[in-house]
């Protein structure tokens, strides 16, 4: 058994150690947020947070992050989902949707450690998600809107 924190609770898996996080999230948790996309750690469709890092879960072993804290789009803290959210609709960046989880926890990210970040943090963060939809101007915009949005939540508290 293999036991894993996920979105600050305890699961125990019985899976081989060998096992892509990824499908021990969609297949045996029911956390189906985290979407496949190449299975080769290249388009950031199945990122998710371990100890708050970027991590691509189609390549991360299940025995290598147990004991770690993993985050997955479900499990995003509400300070950042609620204004991220909020600008993805607002900047209507999502189109056909499947690599929006990914884009959002890579966001996430990059605002937890860059709060205001500029163009350039943006396109470095977010380089390694693709989007089929070509987005990727209105993603920008989407993220600069939502690091706005934070700050002006903590000026006000």
């Amino acid at each position: 058994m293999i036991k894993l924190n996920v979105n600050g609770r305890a699961h125990e898996v019985d899976v081989p150690p060998d096992t892509p996080l990824l499908w021990v999230l969609r297949e045996h948790l029911h956390l189906t947020g985290t979407k496949f996309g190449c299975g080769r750690s290249l388009c950031g469709t199945c990122t998710v947070h371990i100890d708050g890092e970027v991590t691509r879960s189609c390549v991360t072993s299940v025995k290598s992050v147990a004991g770690k804290q993993i985050v997955t789009i479900e499990g995003l803290a509400e300070e950042f989902m609620a204004p991220l959210e909020a600008a993805w609709v607002a900047e209507e960046v999502s189109q056909c949707g499947y690599c929006q989880p990914g884009q959002v926890m890579a966001a996430s990210a990059l605002l937890a450690r860059t709060p205001e970040p500029t163009d350039t943090d943006i396109d470095n963060a977010m380089a390694g998600n693709l989007c089929r939809c070509g987005t990727y101007p209105r993603i920008r915009k989407a993220i600069h809107r939502a690091a706005a949005a934070r700050k002006k939540g903590r000026d006000h508290e």
